[in-house]
């Protein structure tokens, strides 16, 4: 702390009272000019070459009349994807999922993600820097709470993203599963009608859209890539991971072991919303079992006080006004 507050003096000395906050903001913007180039500098991308080809082609196709009209914009964050986005491909693939179970499933979900969070904490930074000089200006401060001042609010905008997604992944479990069990019982009736499950997955997504719109994303999703050609197992898998819910995956094993052995779907079908209905009112009950204890605090805190205050007050000053007669 002496060898802080030996350069703090000579920094005022020198620089005047603002002198810590100016030279802490120049050695991080050296800090950041001295990475920047490093980190912004794109690797060679073998595709380049084949993205360079077609955008000759439909230049010369555009020239000649015959244009396609896809409407696919470019990203302006592509040019900084080495810098925005992890380059190992398990990171890659793990934040790619965290974007998925949030409900954004955009090519450049994680890009725009760690964007935000660049600059959020930037520009949480400055205001910090800013809220710092109008406050020595006004009074004097010390080192550390222009530190801090400076320094918690950029953190605090670096982090709100990840708040932000961590938040939206448990809200949309929370919605799947409380409008899971009811999709299983549409979709028995469904299957028990005659149509097919993929007829059943569409019908599914498209009523359960009003009250659960997070689980008809999922059933859409599952609808899209079945009609891609992609294999109907292979997409139920892909759901169950995607989702991350323990009552889903079981779901899919059981379809997918219903297709594999040649067993009725709608049976299985029927004994599985059976058993989600059973776990939807036992989530129920467990809550209202602990409904009590959470309230056993607050009556506690703004109940038992107030009632001991009613009581023994009155007493109280009647104890005090009495012995203030008696030293009188």
């Amino acid at each position: 702390m002496e060898f802080l507050s030996n350069i703090n003096t000579m920094l005022t000395d020198q620089l005047g009272p603002l002198g810590p906050l100016l030279a802490l903001g120049g050695v991080g913007l050296v800090m950041i000019m001295a990475t920047l180039p490093t980190m912004l500098q794109k690797k060679v991308n073998p595709f380049d070459k084949l993205k360079a080809q077609r955008a000759t082609a439909i230049k010369s196709a555009s020239e000649n009349g015959q244009a396609l009209r896809r409407g696919d914009k470019q990203d302006k964050l592509e040019k900084f994807s080495a810098f925005l986005e992890p380059q190992d491909v398990e990171t890659m693939s793990a934040s790619r999922l965290q974007m998925q179970r949030a409900g954004y499933t955009a090519k450049n979900a994680v890009r725009m993600f760690h964007f935000s969070q660049f600059a959020l904490g930037i520009g949480f930074l400055i205001f910090g820097v800013i809220y710092t000089i109008l406050v020595s200006r006004s009074q004097e401060v010390s080192t550390q709470f222009k530190i801090l001042a400076t320094v918690i609010p950029g953190a605090a905008g670096y982090y709100l993203p990840q708040y932000w997604i961590t938040r939206r992944v448990e809200e949309r479990k929370k919605e799947i599963m409380s409008g899971f069990p009811d999709a299983l019982d549409l979709m028995l009736v469904c299957v028990e009608a005659g149509q097919s499950m993929d007829q059943s997955i569409n019908r599914v997504a498209k009523e359960s859209r009003a009250g659960y719109p997070a689980l008809a994303d999922e059933f859409d999703i599952v609808s899209h890539e079945v009609k891609a050609g992609k294999e109907r197992v292979h997409v139920l898998k892909d759901k169950s991971e995607r989702v991350g819910i323990p009552d889903v995956s079981s779901f899919v094993t059981t379809l997918v072991q219903s297709a594999t052995y040649g067993t009725s779907i709608a049976e299985a079908l029927r004994v599985y919303s059976a058993e989600m209905r059973d776990k939807r009112v036992m989530r129920a009950e467990e809550k209202a079992n602990t409904l009590p204890t959470k309230l056993t605090l607050g009556t506690m805190m703004f109940t038992l006080p107030p009632l001991l205050i009613i009581l023994i007050g009155p007493s109280v000053a009647g104890i005090a006004k009495s012995l203030g007669g008696m030293g009188g």
